[in-house]
């Protein structure tokens, strides 16, 4: 904690030196301009408060701004006195915090002086700015002594900095702790003027004479020269100013006088900016042109910086209170006494009325009225004082000041103690009065036990002492009050029992409970409902819901105790509400009441808004109240909205709606909204309703368009329509089809209408097959025809899809055959169903013959080959109507369904083989029937193998170096034609097989280029679609090429060397690793002779390790390095060795270990 540099305590009494003290950065002249302004803004919400804290201990003051009107957060300053800026002083003892809490708007700072000491002591001020407002705190801060500290250590007289009762400035001298020596005291210097000095010397001493004067704050003095060094202006206002700064001790009177230049001037005094007010410590004086302001009693909180104001003119100075020490003139002595008698322990300080803490055993003793010790102070005498000493009055008292300490020893002794009037066992009624009462021989003072336990005194219970005398009375008696009764006088191993016995029967007080014992609970809640019970001897209470008992454990449970019966309901849920009886029953007699519990909630939410009608920025939304209303009425409901791709709802009303209609407005054109409901009854409001769909305040579409109809059967009508024209920026959510039966409509001129629909008759419109867009109605004129030629008003129009379908075809089901229905369909969206599209006709509900036709797909037009093993799975799409019968044959014979699964539908039919066979191959015949109507058609299906190896293969003629061979076609084509044929021959020797030629289609080949005197043998192959025959037909006689006479010269060769050194052919590259996981390097070598290959890591061989594997086959080199570690990573080198030479290549490894 930064502080002012003081000068020596002991130097101060003798010869009282200028004011030498650090002015630090905290006065910048902007802050005095501040100061001056009486008109401030009030920011602060909290204001720091003066508060007081034990050396070494830890304080925090808490300044809160609202920030309501504010844009950015305020600037805020802290001070020490009215020139320090404690904001570049944070450190080990002084954190500045901040924080902003959002829900609130406030800004809280926040000073914490941790481990403080006693010269943190004085006034403190907290200045808050934004902008042009400015406001500002002044709060006081006392350091008292640690109530800790033993009492036979005198800490500050240990922390002297060079001797006894000096301070000078510069590092603590700890030698205060060690053996006490006798300093010689210094010959007193005489007064010098530090400013004084400062301004007559030279720049480069300045840094000298600050530090002999203990000035460490070189800026701030280089601030105060500049400004003393100021031409001072002659001031209008006063013709004498005060003086920079005064200095005075704790306890003393300070005079401030400023002489004016016009009496008649309006003067103001201010500490800290504070307008200083006449009181008995602050005394005004006026003589002549003086004006003199008296400061009495001088504190540490006076510690400040005062000015004073003669209309727009200021002067200001700094006053500095210093606190001296107290020493103990006449110690403390040690004393003995007895019990009950009265101990005053005094002693004399060195001035009158010092502040001096007294200890017993190390701990401060405090002048607390209810204390047993009593300090008095008659001048400079302080006295401790026990007026009836006891036993453990005997410790060790002491006496601190602020300059020295004493301590002396108490001892108390006790007198025996002898028993003059015995307490005596009482047997007492409910209600009635209990008096015990016991002498003793000396009047000590003594604790009553009941069982074993402490009793105080209180509003019931009453404890009497006088003398040797000591009563115990409670007034009115209750059942808890029997039992065992025991005085123990303080000190002495004794005790006078007695025994209480109460008798009272049962009782139920019920006076807590509201009209007809009835208790009400919000649900969720625990409920504890306890009811005091009375009797003597206790009573044992049941409760009863109904016929069922309540039991001491679950949800619901009761709990027993001495004076009362709790019914204990965790979470209450509204089933809980009810009557529950209570029982009680002892000895004495039974009691019995019911009390009713209801069980109140907040409401269920209600049900999903319903949004009935929208506009450009407005819509209509109603919904319905909640199913329960949580056992209060309902007072009204909120409603939110929200954009639908936002997450933000927003209240739309702010006092509570009474309707179950509402009307939001303001809303943007072409943004999709959902709205939501909150039901609020008295005990809260209910959780939201589900949103309702999600609407855009727009017209709604147009009709949608070309309604038509695509289909008929003789319960169902199939409609499709086109999308409206105009959809608009709400987009389109879907489409609703409605119908009715003709004849239920409501029609204004029924003849009009049946001459109409005759009229379309002759004109050749209605028609019974489905050519055109729609049934009965051509294509050309769907459009103009579009809208109804009669009143289609109808009773009640029937809803063929509950959910909207976002398709433009729909199948209306469940139809009576041969009715006539009206069709009509609206499109839907945000802003609800636009006008109805009707179809212009009456449309009868039966089906139309339909001719079968079986539309064979384009591949099974042909032969369909598949091979065996292979999965057949064929669908062949068909028409006809009504109820097509679909039938197959294979090769003229029904198909077997076990072997060949046939699957028909309305629309096709399936034919699957899940492994085809050769047998499955033939000609299937398909035929659809509509009635007397049939469709036939054909499938040819060829299941295809490979075929069998060709008939005997012969050796027609050998001739040269020429062999003509033939065969005869395979016996078994595979089902397929023979594609052609592979021709192999062997020369006897090897019998290895090589192909000499390659899909032949003839029977017979002639065989060239073959090695004279080989004898060969040669087979045959047969190939289709499939591939290749699996066996061969191979000649039973071999064909020898014999020599013409000819000798074969065998060509002479020279021996190839093959010696080579030792070259690598591919390099060994880095490698990463994963710890735990095998890793490999590998790399590949030529040479001959065959070389030796080792390993090294880090140029270090690898030898007989288990931790690695080596393998080399066919000139590729791996090192398998086991589970490694990142240690294993390094350099690894793998070397090639032989007689012609050596060859090495390496690579790096690094392994890494997985988090």
């Amino acid at each position: 904690m930064p502080e002012p540099t003081k000068k020596d305590e002991t130097e101060n009494e003798s010869a009282p030196p200028p004011p030498v003290w650090s002015l630090g950065e905290g006065a910048p002249e902007e802050s005095e301009k501040r100061d001056d302004d009486a008109q401030r803004s009030t920011l602060f919400v909290e204001k720091p408060q003066s508060g007081t804290v034990s050396v070494g201990g830890n304080i925090t003051f808490i300044a809160k701004v609202e920030a309501k009107d504010l844009l950015r957060k305020p600037n805020v300053k802290w001070f020490k006195g009215k020139w320090m800026d404690l904001a570049s002083k944070a450190g080990k003892h002084l954190q500045l915090k901040e924080s902003f809490e959002r829900h609130t708007k406030i800004h809280t700072f926040e000073m914490q002086i941790i481990k403080a000491k006693e010269n943190y002591a004085g006034n403190y001020r907290c200045e808050v700015s934004y902008k042009d407002k400015f406001d500002s705190c002044s709060f006081d801060l006392e350091v008292t002594e640690s109530s800790q500290a033993a009492p036979s250590i005198d800490i500050r007289s240990a922390f002297k900095r060079s001797g006894e009762g000096q301070e000078d400035a510069g590092e603590l001298d700890f030698s205060g702790l060690l053996k006490r020596r006798e300093v010689k005291q210094q010959e007193e210097e005489p007064e010098v003027d530090v400013w004084d000095l400062l301004k007559n010397a030279n720049p480069s001493e300045y840094e000298k004479i600050a530090f002999q004067y203990g000035i460490t704050d070189l800026r701030g003095m280089l601030k105060r020269l500049k400004r003393m060094r100021r031409e001072v202006k002659k001031s209008a206002a006063f013709a004498k100013g005060l003086d920079p700064a005064y200095q005075v001790d704790k306890g003393g009177k300070v005079r401030f006088m400023v002489e004016l230049a016009d009496p008649t001037v309006e003067l103001k005094w201010y500490k800290n900016g504070q307008e200083i007010r006449p009181s008995a410590k602050y005394i005004f004086e006026h003589k002549g042109n003086q004006r003199i302001l008296f400061i009495n009693n001088c504190t540490m909180t006076d510690d400040a910086r005062y000015y004073v104001t003669a209309g727009d003119e200021k002067c200001s100075t700094e006053l500095f209170v210093r606190d001296p020490p107290i020493l103990v003139t006449k110690g403390l002595e040690d004393t003995s006494t007895y019990v009950g008698e009265r101990v005053e322990l005094s002693c004399e300080v060195s001035e009158d009325d010092a502040n001096v803490k007294w200890f017993r055993n190390g701990v401060e003793l405090s002048n607390d009225p209810k204390s047993r010790y009593r300090i008095k102070v008659e001048g400079k005498k302080h006295t401790l004082v026990i007026e009836e000493a006891a036993k453990n009055d005997t410790a060790t008292y002491s006496v601190m000041t602020t300059g020295g300490q004493s301590e002396a020893k108490l001892s108390v002794d006790l007198r025996p103690l002898k028993i003059s009037l015995a307490l005596e066992d009482q047997t007492v009624r409910l209600g009635q009065e209990i008096h015990l009462k016991c002498e003793i021989s000396e009047n000590v003072e003594g604790k009553w036990y009941k069982n074993g336990q402490l009793i105080e005194a209180s509003d019931r219970v009453k404890l009497y002492h006088k003398g040797r005398i000591h009563r115990f009375v409670i007034p009115v008696s209750a059942v808890d009050d029997e039992g065992e009764y025991m005085f123990v006088p303080d000190a002495y191993n004794i005790n006078i029992p007695c025994k209480v016995h109460i008798v009272d029967p049962p009782k139920l007080h019920l006076d807590g409970l509201g009209e007809n014992n009835t208790v009400t609970v919000v649900a969720g809640n625990k409920l504890r409902l306890e009811i005091p019970i009375t009797g003597e001897p206790p009573p044992k209470v049941f409760w009863s819901r109904g016929d069922k008992m309540v039991t001491d454990s679950g949800r619901i449970r009761a709990e027993s105790y001495p004076d009362s019966s709790c019914l204990v309901i965790d979470a209450a849920e509204r089933e809980d509400s009810g009557p529950f009886r209570i029982t009680l029953k002892n000895e004495a007699g039974e009691d019995t009441a019911l009390i009713n519990i209801k069980v109140v909630d907040v409401p269920d939410p209600p049900q999903a808004p319903n949004v009935t009608e929208v506009g450009e920025d407005w819509c209509i939304m109603t919904w319905e109240p909640p199913a329960n209303d949580g056992g209060s009425p309902i007072l009204g409901y909120f409603i939110e909205r929200k954009k639908k791709q936002s997450s933000r709802w927003m209240r739309l009303n702010f006092e509570l709606c009474k309707e179950t209609t509402f009307e939001p407005k303001k809303m943007i054109e072409g943004v999709a909204y959902e709205v939501r409901v909150f039901a609020v009854n008295a005990i809260g409001m209910s959780k939201p309703s589900m949103p309702s769909k999600s609407f855009v305040p727009l017209a709604v579409t147009s009709p949608p368009t070309l309604l038509a109809v695509d289909s008929v059967t003789d319960t169902s009508v199939t409609m499709k329509w086109r999308p409206p024209d105009q959809i608009g920026a709400a987009g389109l959510d879907g489409y609703v089809v409605e119908y009715c039966f003709e004849g239920s409509i409501r029609c204004s001129g029924c003849q009009a209408e049946t001459n109409q629909a005759e009229n379309l008759k002759e004109q050749g419109f209605v028609q019974a097959s489905f050519d055109g867009f729609s049934q009965g109605i051509s294509t050309d004129q769907s459009e103009e025809l579009g809208e109804p030629p009669f009143n289609l008003e109808a009773d009640e129009w029937i809803v063929a899809n509950p959910e909207l379908t976002d398709k433009t075809k729909f199948t209306i089901n469940g139809l009576p055959t041969g009715s006539k229905i009206l069709v009509r369909v609206k499109a839907v969206n945000a802003a609800g169903e636009s006008e109805p599209k009707y179809h212009p006709q009456p449309i009868l509900v039966k089906e139309v013959i339909e001719p079968p036709k079986i539309r064979l797909p384009r591949h099974l037009k042909q032969t369909y080959t598949r091979r065996v093993g292979e999965t057949v799975n064929l669908v062949i799409p068909f028409q006809g109507k009504p109820r097509a019968k679909v039938s197959w044959e294979k090769n003229g014979s029904p198909i077997d369904k076990n072997d060949i699964n046939i699957r028909n539908t309305e629309q096709d039919t399936i034919i699957f083989i899940r492994k085809a066979e050769r047998g499955h191959s033939g000609e299937y015949d398909m035929k659809v029937e509509v009635e007397n109507l049939v469709d036939k058609a054909t499938i040819d299906i060829q299941i295809v193998d490979r075929p069998g190896p060709p008939e005997v293969v012969t050796i027609e003629d050998v001739w040269g170096e020429n062999v003509n061979l033939s065969w005869k076609p395979p016996k078994d084509d595979g089902n397929a034609a023979i594609t052609g044929y592979t021709i192999q021959k062997a020369d006897k020797k090897s019998m290895e097989w090589f192909t000499v030629i390659e899909h032949y289609h003839r029977t017979s080949a002639t065989i060239n280029e073959l090695v004279i005197g080989n004898e060969y043998y040669f087979r045959v192959f047969a190939e289709n679609m499939c591939g290749l025959s699996e066996d061969a037909t191979m000649t039973k006689e071999s064909a020898l090429i014999a020599k013409d006479g000819k000798v074969y010269k065998y060509p002479v060769y020279d021996d190839f060397d093959f010696s080579e050194r030792p070259l690598f052919t591919q390099p060994l590259v880095n490698t990463f690793a994963v710890a735990g996981y095998n890793a490999t390097l590998n790399c590949s070598v030529r040479g001959n002779p065959k070389p030796k290959i080792t390993w090294m890591k880090n140029k270090v061989l690898i030898m007989n390790d288990p931790r690695y594997r080596m393998f080399s086959n066919q000139g590729v080199c791996t090192l398998e390095i086991r589970k490694p570690s990142p240690y294993d990573g390094g350099t690894y080198t793998c070397r090639a060795v032989n007689e012609l030479g050596e060859a090495e290549v390496d690579c790096k490894l690094e392994v890494r270990v997985t988090q």
